[in-house]
């Protein structure tokens, strides 16, 4: 299927490894030119050429921390008319919320619902006035699903649900959808971070615990980036112009409920 993205820009934040990158990799093959961005210069640098590598597109790199104004401004300087836009960031640490102090809640609302938001105010009215537009936020199946160790996560990223959630409705008439992803497991770095956690908390060693979560999934596995990259491609595309402001969960089947 021909997504229809040829000769699209895309900005795709914290791009240079994990689900990040696999959307920026499944644009790109489709025709898309991608901005990558991450906070470390190699990381960046090695994303960026193998992309354009593997797909002949033009990769821009952009050593940035989405999650501060600067940058944010980097982003946009080199691409200011995106008609895509797929925000990410790392998520916030596990733990217990009597550990977490007001600072602790700010930096999370500030990485996973603030900085989607700011990224959005800043490109909606171009994409409207363009007449296309796709932007797909990287939550979590938390939105869900919560997790008790993951409160600053359920926390932030359910209010940037709730905001989507209104503004979808009025930007879909100008064929700018907005959208949410929400992966559960994937082999990532930050599912090996949470399970290792979980492993110190119960005293199991992590091999037993990522054994145990992989065999509990109802699909047996662990998800992989390029499925997560696909279905970011498919809701950027120019077939998916009637979905908005929905929680597409990738998870295997782990959440067990009919809605």
């Amino acid at each position: 299927m021909d997504l229809g993205l040829t000769g699209r820009k895309a900005i795709v934040c914290a791009s240079s490894k994990g689900l990040g990158r696999a959307c920026a990799l499944a644009l790109a093959r489709e025709g898309a030119a991608v901005v990558v961005n991450g906070r470390g210069a190699a990381a960046v640098a090695t994303a960026a050429r193998e992309i354009a590598a593997a797909t002949g597109a033009q990769v821009v790199p952009v050593v940035a921390d989405v999650t501060t104004p600067e940058g944010r401004r980097a982003l946009l300087a080199l691409c200011p008319e995106p008609d895509i836009l797929v925000t990410n960031a790392g998520g916030p640490p596990p733990g217990d919320f009597r550990d977490w102090d007001r600072e602790v809640w700010m930096r999370a609302l500030d990485a996973n619902m603030l900085t989607p938001i700011e990224l959005i105010r800043a490109t909606v009215d171009g994409m409207i006035a363009r007449g296309f537009g796709r932007i797909v936020n990287i939550t979590s199946a938390a939105v869900k699903s919560p997790s008790d160790i993951l409160g600053l996560s359920n926390g932030a990223r359910a209010g940037l649900t709730g905001f989507v959630a209104g503004l979808a409705r009025k930007t879909v008439r100008h064929n700018v959808t907005i959208n949410n992803l929400l992966p559960g497991p994937f082999d990532t770095d930050r599912l090996r971070a949470n399970l290792r956690f979980a492993a110190e908390q119960s005293g199991e060693s992590v091999d037993a615990v990522v054994e145990a979560r992989r065999r509990a999934n109802p699909a047996g596995r662990f998800g992989t980036a390029d499925e997560f990259g696909h279905a970011c491609a498919f809701l950027c595309s120019a077939h998916a112009g009637y979905i908005t402001g929905q929680n597409l969960l990738l998870d295997g089947g782990a959440f067990p409920g009919t809605l």
